[in-house]
């Protein structure tokens, strides 16, 4: 009874999981015990001397886990998986994100958890043990039974074709349960780790065929206008472009970037498609022109694959390729997908002088990661690919009072009122960039994109964001506050405001065409963004799309114009193309099939 209420409490209160009617109502209050009578139930099958030790056991373990989800989901708006449970090589640098997700009132998940030892110790004639003989052990497991098919009768009838929506966390929690989507993770962790055993090459005929039925011609004009230069590619962490051009206090959130946008090409209809691995998904979309898994992070899960990545095919192009970012090197095991992706040389921590005094927050300060960058830069064989990752505007956004210049907002979520500070000062750290490469004589000579990588608030900070804004955050505006910004500056070319519906997937092929090197022979989901062909269109890691007129999400079909809920059958083309990428993305990593199109 304790772990049924907790478990429905914190569905309520720390997941903010919402129903909409009573029936769902109803399947969200039975979720947690059709799983609790099987699992404690299995007491009633153990000698009397080890049926309390098992259940406070079990109690406890399933507490934790459901803590585990709770403060995981404060930070990521997500529920764990097992392959996000693998990556502890990046537990050593959560200290200050955990202990801002803490809050007193968790002690609530555990009050149980103290009563039961309590009574154990002080009142065990509480625990009335009785005799269970084998007609009576039957007719438990005939009711735990019952009601656990009764739930998934309700769920699939609220919800047909449940186990297919894997990409919706949230939906499979909310109809299945927590504790059994841990169960169903499991199952899709052994069958995931199955397809790169069975996998063969005749897998990528078909994918193959699709990538060239919608591969696009470059812009004639703009093929190769930047061949030869160096690309310095910057990941702005955590921006999202609703700060750009906007103020906050009566002041500009990045007045350097409202500047620089004015001479480069800037996409303000871009979005980021990052699953759980955030940063390190970014960084793989970019790089290969593929979504990420739905489940982990690629980083961790497939790093032993074989890609065909940016890196590599800019190093067999004469460019000297580098990452420059001043964490130590396994963090997201970037030490080892980084050889995967061709990386020639990785900048990490060992790389730059970290104190106490230029540190904050995650680490090394990102005017003093540019600062001493440079000379990095300098001592590069031409033409580079340097790509920098920042740092500094990493939740909890904490920062410096001598490095903030511009106040905290008002609201009721101290997450957005540091936000803001902290991309300032990141816009103050690559205006400073920019002028160390015009100082240097850098400039002139390399393309520089900047781009967002993920979201840096999140949901469970809608009523402030609202505030903010001055309106609603509904499921549609909720996928509009994914858009995070893109510019390309490109030497010699004015500055130009472009509307596509884009997606971190097609800066690759972009990218490369600007460099003057053809794509025909790669196997990329992504589109140049100059072509005279582009379609309006990007798919998100969670099945959501986007295209000129239309958002898709949580099943629902929104006129982008309006904002208000439209036909689904407007919708419908979509859906299934979007599936099919996400699973032909899937099929490509998972069972690593690369490896047999490099051997062709």
């Amino acid at each position: 009874m304790f772990l049924w209420l907790k478990t429905y409490i914190a569905y309520k209160v720390s997941f903010n999981i919402n129903t909409d009617n009573l029936f769902e109502e109803l399947i969200l209050f039975l979720n947690p015990i059709s799983f609790l009578l099987l699992v404690l139930g299995v007491s009633i099958f153990l000698k009397e001397s080890k049926r309390t030790p098992y259940i406070l056991v079990m109690s406890t373990l399933i507490t934790f886990v459901l803590f585990a989800n709770l403060m995981f989901f404060r930070f990521f708006n997500d529920f764990l998986t097992i392959p996000v449970l693998f990556q502890t090589s990046n537990m050593s640098d959560l200290g200050s994100s955990v202990h801002e997700l803490m809050n007193v009132t968790d002690l609530f998940y555990f009050v149980d958890l103290f009563i039961l030892i309590l009574l154990v110790k002080y009142r065990p004639a509480a625990f009335v043990q009785r005799t269970w003989n084998q007609q009576s052990r039957k007719a438990w497991v005939f009711f735990a039974l019952g009601v656990t098919f009764f739930h998934l009768a309700l769920a699939e009838a609220e919800r047909p074709e449940l186990l297919t929506r894997t990409f919706d966390r949230e939906i499979l929690v909310k109809n299945m349960g927590a504790y059994q989507y841990h169960l169903y993770d499991l199952f899709l962790q052994t069958k995931s780790s199955t397809q790169r055993a069975l996998a063969d090459g005749s897998e990528l005929t078909e994918i193959e065929n699709y990538v060239r039925a919608n591969q696009k011609e470059p812009d004639a004009d703009l093929f190769g206008i930047a061949k030869g230069k160096n690309v310095i590619m910057i990941s702005l962490e955590s921006l999202q472009s609703f700060v750009i051009n906007e103020k906050v206090n009566g002041q500009e959130i990045t007045p350097f970037l409202n500047e620089f946008i004015k001479e480069s090409y800037y996409f303000d209809n871009f979005y980021h498609q990052t699953g759980q691995g955030k940063t390190s998904d970014s960084e793989f979309i970019i790089e290969n022109s593929l979504y990420p898994l739905g489940r982990g992070a690629v980083f961790f899960t497939n790093a032993q694959n074989e890609y065909k990545a940016m890196p590599e095919v800019l190093t067999e192009h004469g460019y000297f390729t580098a990452s420059l970012h001043a964490n130590h090197r396994s963090f997201w095991n970037r030490d080892i997908m980084y050889d995967a992706l061709g990386y020639q040389h990785f900048y990490d921590s060992d790389a730059y002088e970290i104190t106490e005094e230029n540190s904050v927050n995650w680490g090394l300060k990102d005017k003093e990661f540019f600062s001493q960058s440079i000379n990095h830069l300098k001592e590069m064989q031409e033409p580079y690919y340097a790509k920098f990752i920042t740092l500094t505007n990493h939740f909890p956004f904490t920062l410096n009072e001598e490095d903030r210049t511009i106040d905290e907002y008002d609201s009721s979520s101290n997450t957005l009122n540091r936000y803001f500070p902290t991309v300032r000062y990141m816009d103050e750290a690559v205006e400073q960039f920019i002028h160390d490469l015009k100082r240097e004589g850098l400039y002139d000579n390399s393309i520089i994109v900047l781009y967002g990588d993920h979201y840096g608030i999140s949901k469970n900070h809608n009523d402030a964001m609202s505030q903010f804004l001055g309106k609603e955050i509904t499921p549609f505006e909720t996928v509009q506050l994914q858009r995070v910004p893109l510019i390309i500056h490109i030497p010699g070319q004015e500055g130009q405001t472009i509307s596509h519906v884009a997606g971190q997937i097609d800066v690759r092929p972009t990218l490369l065409h600007l460099l003057g090197i053809q794509t025909d022979n790669y196997i990329e989901l992504g589109n140049d963004l100059f072509s005279d062909d582009y379609v309006d269109f990007t798919v998100l890691r969670d099945s959501s799309f986007i295209t000129d007129n239309y958002v898709y999400t949580m099943d629902i079909c929104y006129d982008k114009k309006t904002g208000e809920v439209t036909d689904l059958q407007a919708c419908q083309p979509y859906v299934d193309i979007a599936k099919q990428e996400l699973n032909y993305s899937d099929k490509l990593i998972y069972g690593d099939l690369l490896r047999f199109y490099e051997k062709e």
